[in-house]
C-alpha cells in the first residue's frame, strides 16, 4: 500500500505521496464521481459534474491538489470492497485494538434532472473494539488554482471559493486551521460518525446528516443500485465481473442528458513520467456507442434509450462538426467546444506532466465513429425500441454524407497526432455504418437510396480486401498498402465483415498473436513501426485484450480464449475495476476506471460464455 516516490507532502499510510492508480474505488451519483483510495482518502472529486474543476485532486498533485483524508489514527491494515451489488464502497481498517469501516456513497436523486444538492456521505463505524480516527478536509478549488475561505458556523464548516461553495457537516467536533477542517475522535464498538459534504448556495443551505439520516440514505442508495442491477439478463460464468462492469458503466452515465463519459478522470498517465496524459471526462461517440451495445446485451434498454435521447436533443447527427456531421466527442451537455489547456501548477501523478483539461482531439476526423454510432442505432432499433422517423432521417443524412467521404485519410481510432492516414479500421467501420443502415432500411421498409449505399459499401469491402491485406505479412494491416499490424482489426469478425474462420482472418489472428500479444495482453500497435506523434511508450491496451479473447472464441479456439480471459481478470484491481492500460509489471495505467475496458469485458464474457455452452 506504499506510495512510491515519497519526497514530502502529507503523510499517509506508509508515508508515501501517491498510491498506484489501481488502489482506488469509485463512487458516484450519476452526475459526478469520486475516487476513494484504499487508505480512506478521497483523491479525486469534481463538483457538481464530471467535467467541473476538481476540489480534491491529490491523485494529480499530492501537495496542491486537495484531499479528504479519513483514517484510523493508529497503525492499521486496510481492505476495500463494494457492498454487494451496489456502488457503495466500504474501506475497512484492521488495528491492534479493533476493526472499523468507512462507508462511502453518494445518494442518487431524481435521474431525470440535474440535482440542486450534491451530497457525498462518509460514515465511519466501529465494528469491533475501539479505534481513534482523524479527518482532514482540505479542498483546493478550481484544480488547485483558486483561493478559498473556511468558517465554522453552528457546528458545520463552509468552504467558499469564487465558483463553488461547499459545506461540511459532521456528528463529531471539527476545527479549522484557517484553510482546512480537522477532526480527531474515538469510536467505541457499535458507535458511528458521519461526515457529509454538500454543495451550497444562497438557495441551498447546509443541512446536517445525523446518524439516523445517514442510515436511511445508505439503505436508499443500496436499494437504488440493487434495483437497477436486477434488470440484468446475464447469468453466465463471470456474473460478478460482468455485473461490476455494468455498475461501473452506469456510474459513468450523466443522468440529466443520458451522456456516457469515457472515464471520470483526467491526465492519469499512460506512461509514468510521460506526456500521454489526456482528459477523458467527455462523451466519445465511439465509446458511448459501444457502451450501448454492452448495455443492450445485458438487458438495460433504458440507458440505450437515454443515449438516443442525448443524440436527438443535442442535435449531434444534424451536423455540428467542421469535418462532417459528427465530432468525435462532446461535452456531457452536448457542447462542441472542449478547448485543451495545461495546468502547469500541478505536477501530475508521480510527476507525470502535463496535466491537461479539455481535449484538442475534438477537431480530429475519425471516420470509424460513424460505424460505431450507426451500429448502436441499429442494435437499439432491433433490441430496444424501433427508431422514430426523425431518427431515420438523421441516419439517412449521415449515411449519405459517408457515401461521399469514406475514402479519405483520418486520424483513426487511436487519435494519433502525427497527421491523417488511410487507416483500415476507419474503412472497416464506414462499411459497418453502411451495412447496418441497409439492414435497417430493408428490415423495416424505410426509404433510402439503397443502390447508392450498396455501391459505397461494396467499394469499401473491395478496397480493404485489395489494399488492407498484406501478402508479405499474411495479415490485414493498419493502413492501406502498408505492413504494420494494428489490434483494432480484431474487430473485423465482430463487425461481421469477415468470417471468424476465414483463412485470411485466421492468418491475421496468428500474426497479431505473434507481434502484439504478451501473455494474453495486447498492444495497440508498435509505435516505432508506426509513429503516432508522441514521445514515449505505453502499456498494453485492455480493450484490445478483451477483443482478442472474443476473436479467439469466435474462431473456435475456446481453450485459448478462456485462458486469456481468466488471465485478464487477474489484472483487475481489488474491487474489479480496470484502467485504460496495463504496464509491464501488471500496474494499471491511464484514466481510471475506463468505460472502454469494461464494455469490452462484458462483450467478451457474454460471447465466450455462449460459445462454451
Amino acid at each position: 500500500m506504499g506510495r512510491p516516490g515519497s519526497t514530502g507532502g502529507f503523510d499517509r499510510l506508509g508515508g508515501y505521496r501517491y498510491l498506484p492508480i489501481s488502489e482506488h474505488g469509485l463512487i458516484g451519483d450519476l452526475r459526478t464521481a469520486a475516487l476513494v483510495a484504499t487508505d480512506g482518502t478521497i483523491d479525486w472529486y469534481c463538483c457538481p459534474r464530471f467535467d467541473a474543476p476538481s476540489m480534491f485532486a491529490s491523485v494529480l498533485d499530492a501537495d496542491r491538489g486537495g484531499r479528504f483524508e479519513l483514517a484510523a489514527d493508529v497503525p492499521a491494515r486496510t481492505r476495500q470492497f463494494y457492498f454487494p451489488d451496489t456502488n457503495v464502497l466500504i474501506t475497512r481498517f484492521f488495528a491492534a485494538d479493533g476493526v472499523a469501516e468507512i462507508q462511502d456513497f453518494m445518494p442518487v436523486v431524481d435521474e431525470s434532472r440535474e440535482a440542486d444538492r450534491h451530497r457525498l456521505i462518509r460514515r465511519v463505524v466501529s465494528v469491533r473494539g475501539t479505534l481513534p480516527f482523524r479527518a482532514t478536509v482540505a479542498p483546493r478549488f478550481g484544480y488547485g488554482a483558486q483561493q478559498h475561505t473556511v468558517e465554522l458556523v453552528d457546528g458545520h464548516a463552509v468552504f467558499r471559493s469564487p465558483e463553488l461553495d461547499v459545506a461540511l457537516t459532521a456528528t463529531v467536533p471539527v476545527e479549522t486551521d484557517g484553510q482546512d477542517v480537522l477532526a480527531h475522535f474515538k469510536l467505541l464498538e457499535g458507535e458511528s460518525a458521519v461526515f457529509a459534504l454538500d454543495r451550497v448556495s444562497d438557495a441551498i443551505g447546509p443541512r446536517a446528516c445525523p446518524n439516523r439520516e445517514a442510515e436511511q440514505q445508505f439503505q436508499a442508495t443500496v436499494r437504488f443500485w440493487r434495483h437497477w442491477l436486477s434488470q440484468s439478463r446475464y447469468h453466465g460464468r463471470w456474473r460478478e465481473m460482468v455485473h461490476r462492469s455494468a455498475l461501473l458503466l452506469k456510474l459513468l452515465t450523466y443522468a440529466p442528458t443520458g451522456a456516457i463519459i469515457a472515464a471520470p478522470t483526467t491526465s492519469l498517465p499512460e506512461q509514468v513520467g510521460g506526456e500521454r496524459n489526456w482528459d477523458y471526462r467527455y462523451v466519445w461517440v465511439r465509446d458511448a456507442a459501444f457502451c450501448i451495445y454492452a448495455m443492450l446485451r445485458l438487458g438495460f434498454t433504458a440507458e440505450a434509450e437515454a443515449f438516443m435521447g442525448f443524440i436527438s436533443e443535442t442535435g449531434i447527427m444534424r451536423g455540428t462538426g467542421e469535418s462532417g456531421p459528427l465530432q468525435i466527442m462532446y461535452g456531457i451537455d452536448g457542447r462542441c467546444d472542449l478547448p485543451e489547456r495545461e495546468l502547469a501548477h500541478l505536477e501530475g501523478h508521480l510527476g507525470s506532466a502535463p496535466v491537461r483539461v479539455g481535449n484538442a482531439a475534438t477537431g480530429q476526423l475519425q471516420l470509424d465513429i460513424y460505424g460505431a454510432l450507426i451500429d448502436s442505432v441499429y442494435l437499439y432499433d432491433k433490441w430496444g425500441q424501433p427508431i422514430s422517423s426523425g431518427h431515420w432521417d438523421e441516419v439517412g443524412a449521415v449515411v449519405d454524407w459517408l457515401c461521399d467521404h469514406w475514402d479519405q485519410p483520418d486520424e483513426g481510432i487511436w487519435e494519433t497526432r502525427a497527421g491523417r492516414r488511410d487507416f483500415v479500421y476507419s474503412r472497416l467501420m464506414c462499411w459497418v455504418a453502411l451495412e447496418r443502415a441497409i439492414r435497417m432500411a430493408n428490415r423495416r421498409g424505410l426509404p433510402a437510396d439503397l443502390p447508392r449505399w450498396q455501391r459505397a459499401r461494396d467499394a469499401i469491402y473491395r478496397q480493404i480486401m485489395a489494399r488492407g491485406w498484406s501478402t508479405e505479412r499474411g495479415a490485414f494491416v493498419q493502413g492501406l498498402d502498408d505492413k504494420v499490424l494494428d489490434a483494432s482489426l480484431l474487430m473485423m469478425p465482430m463487425a461481421k465483415f469477415i468470417s471468424p474462420t476465414d483463412p485470411k482472418w485466421l492468418s491475421t489472428l496468428d500474426a497479431l498473436t505473434s507481434d502484439l500479444v504478451s501473455d494474453s495482453l495486447v498492444y495497440r500497435y508498435d509505435p516505432t513501426a508506426s509513429p503516432d506523434g508522441l514521445r514515449g511508450s505505453e502499456g498494453t491496451f485492455s480493450i484490445c485484450s478483451f477483443w482478442y479473447v472474443e476473436a479467439l472464441a469466435r474462431a473456435g479456439r475456446l481453450e485459448e480464449a478462456r485462458l486469456a480471459f481468466e488471465k485478464m481478470l487477474t489484472y483487475a484491481n481489488h474491487v474489479g475495476l480496470f484502467a485504460e492500460e496495463i504496464g509491464r509489471t501488471g500496474e494499471q495505467l491511464g484514466n481510471f476506471p475506463q468505460a472502454f475496458t469494461h464494455l469490452s469485458l462484458i462483450s467478451a464474457a457474454f460471447n465466450l460464455d455462449r460459445a462454451l455452452g
